[in-house]
């Protein structure tokens, strides 16, 4: 009878093995990474999530001040053409994204995301020739978006812009003329 007796140490530690494995065997059929940011009315994979950032960090590259990867404007962008522009607008994004990634830079025939930054900024000074109306309006999209994310980022307001409130300071020694 004492080999039919199962160990309560023995059990435990079994039903926490395979908790544990129900708990990781999901993640190991995801794709490399998650998306890290929730979108309703538009899918975006992750190598277009990429993509994205490095178009908006040739846009506002990082200096003396943080460029537009590190404060994230390629999720701010992606949020705000999913939460503020229609749903055509949305599909044309979508697809300029889908062409953009497809474009090769004349001069060299290598695609955007393995250029140098210089290559980078001449190829996006060049998005205005093409005939592509998608892709144009998907660089516009993305490039007023950006900027507007990079204007409204917690550096640019705190640390960059001096705000004075209204009328302003008093300046008593003011020549007129």
């Amino acid at each position: 009878m004492n080999g039919n007796r199962i160990n309560r140490r023995a059990a435990l530690r079994t039903m926490l093995y395979i908790a544990a494995g129900t708990m990781v065997l999901p993640a190991c059929f995801r794709e490399s990474g998650s998306k890290t940011i929730g979108l309703v009315n538009m899918t975006i994979n992750e190598e277009q999530e990429l993509l994205l950032a490095e178009v908006v960090e040739t846009l506002i590259p990082s200096s003396q001040t943080p460029g537009a990867k590190e404060l994230l404007l390629h999720l701010f962008v992606l949020k705000m053409v999913d939460d503020c522009h229609s749903p055509e607008d949305q599909r044309n994004f979508t697809e300029g994204l889908e062409g953009f990634a497809a474009m090769e830079d004349p001069a060299t025939g290598t695609k955007f995301i393995n250029l140098s930054p210089a290559d980078r900024l001449r190829f996006l000074k060049q998005i205005g020739d093409q005939d592509n109306d998608k892709i144009t309006m998907f660089y516009s999209m993305t490039k007023r978006r950006c900027i507007q994310g990079y204007m409204n980022s917690k550096n640019v307001m705190t640390d960059l812009k001096k705000y004075e409130l209204i009328p302003g300071r008093y300046i008593a020694d003011f020549k007129i003329g």
